[in-house]
């Protein structure tokens, strides 16, 4: 975790020392979820740590005077000013991947937090209301649809959908919601909310390494490519593993495994493909136990929505042919589909022009910024990673490049709200 550290806003005012940089308010949260099977952090929506992280997150905005409440979705909101309309909104969210780095999501709301630190500490009172938000479950790691929170609030994910959906234990959304003092028959779409936002920013850590070539610290986001989730469930014959001779069987654990070989060379035909098997959950899940059912998670990524589709589509012949080696049979759903997020070009310009020419960088990750990209203007800036890696505990931003990055989203907040 990046050790504190005092600095100085670009406009050359000096920011006392005792106002909490984006640093420290990281190591504020550091212990919360740390994961010490994995490595670094599991915070995943209505759980203690989600929990825990919610109080300090309502805390900490308290703390600066700024009125909070949470939306019908479980979207956390603080207010810099009255709530209003036109509103420019930024932040991120707090919860991670199983095992995930310590700056996806926290980055871009602790960075919220001081920036309006150091706003205040210019003595500036924003013309436009001003909000941090904090949105719930974005990165899919408890029920596997990602966004949850910020697909609820516009709309594009059902609520009965959103309900259905069970964690690793069988539990629902809509009974965890429940537990956690949430009224899950409330979420679905909110046009009150959502059409409270004027434009929206979202400050994140960049998940790759386009930054290290550029030798920059910051970046301004041109769009993320299409991507989406399937759920390739392979059901065969649970029985004895030291009684069933290898001819009788009909084991969907080796169909799988022909699945998550076929992800490997169809992908690896088409250029700038990407497509990951990150889980696999046999049923019964014994060692000496034939699985009666494998599940099977694939993420597939590419430019164009229709290769993206394409490429499932070739995976997904070559799946049935590996259930039907296998005598077992092959179900697909399709989980999420996100095609090519373009974020608004003239709040992009605008942002890479009031940067001193920040570089513009498309990603193949998605975002919470992505899916209001169609509903209101939006804008993404990435912080360098040295390390290249995310979604795993190397995660890494500098302490200095995190500073630079809170200084620069006060720069775009003053700015947009002038």
């Amino acid at each position: 975790m990046p050790a504190a550290s005092g600095f100085h806003c670009g406009t050359g005012d000096a920011v006392s020392t005792r106002a909490p940089s984006a640093n420290d308010l990281l190591a504020e949260i550091e212990r919360v979820g740390a994961d010490a099977a994995r490595g670094g952090y599991s915070r995943h929506v209505f759980t203690p740590a989600d929990g825990e992280l919610r109080e300090w997150f309502t805390a900490a905005a308290r703390a600066r005077g700024l009125e909070v409440h949470t939306d019908r979705n479980a979207n956390l909101w603080a207010w810099f000013g009255a709530p209003g309309r036109n509103a420019v909104v930024t932040g991120s969210h707090l919860d991670s991947v199983p095992g995930g780095g310590a700056y996806d999501g926290p980055l871009g709301v602790v960075s919220a937090l001081a920036a309006v630190d150091l706003l205040r500490a210019q003595g500036f009172t924003p013309r436009r209301p001003v909000a941090i938000v904090v949105f719930a479950e974005e990165e899919g790691g408890r029920f596997g649809v990602p966004c949850l929170g910020s697909r609820l609030l516009t709309g594009t994910l059902s609520p009965a959908e959103a309900l259905a959906l069970r964690d690793a234990d069988g539990t629902t959304f809509a009974d965890a919601a429940r537990a956690a003092g949430r009224r899950p028959e409330h979420f679905g779409r909110d046009g009150e909310t959502l059409g409270r936002i004027g434009a929206f920013v979202e400050l994140h850590v960049e998940q790759g390494r386009g930054l290290v070539r550029m030798d920059a610290p910051v970046a301004v986001g041109s769009n993320i490519i299409p991507h989406g989730r399937w759920r390739f469930t392979f059901t065969g014959q649970g029985n004895h593993a030291g009684t069933t001779l290898m001819d009788d069987r009909r084991d969907p654990m080796l169909a799988a495994a022909g699945l998550v070989l076929a992800v490997r060379r169809c992908a690896a035909a088409v250029p700038e493909a990407r497509a990951t098997v990150g889980r696999l959950v046999p049923t019964p899940g014994g060692t000496n136990v034939i699985a009666s059912r494998v599940d099977v998670w694939l993420d597939a990524r590419l430019p164009e929505p229709g290769d993206v589709r394409a490429l499932v589509a070739e995976i997904t012949e070559a799946a049935a042919a590996a259930a039907d080696l296998e005598g077992c049979t092959v179900e697909v759903r399709e989980q999420s589909f996100e095609g090519t997020a373009d974020f608004d070009p003239v709040l992009r310009d605008r942002l890479s022009a009031l940067l001193g020419g920040a570089p513009i960088l498309p990603t193949g990750a998605g975002h919470d910024a992505a899916v209001l990209a169609p509903f209101v203007p939006t804008a993404m800036l990435y912080v360098r990673n040295p390390t290249g890696i995310s979604h795993a505990p190397e995660e890494f931003a500098e302490p200095a490049d995190i500073d630079y990055g809170t200084v620069e989203l006060a720069r775009v907040l003053r700015s947009l709200t002038e």
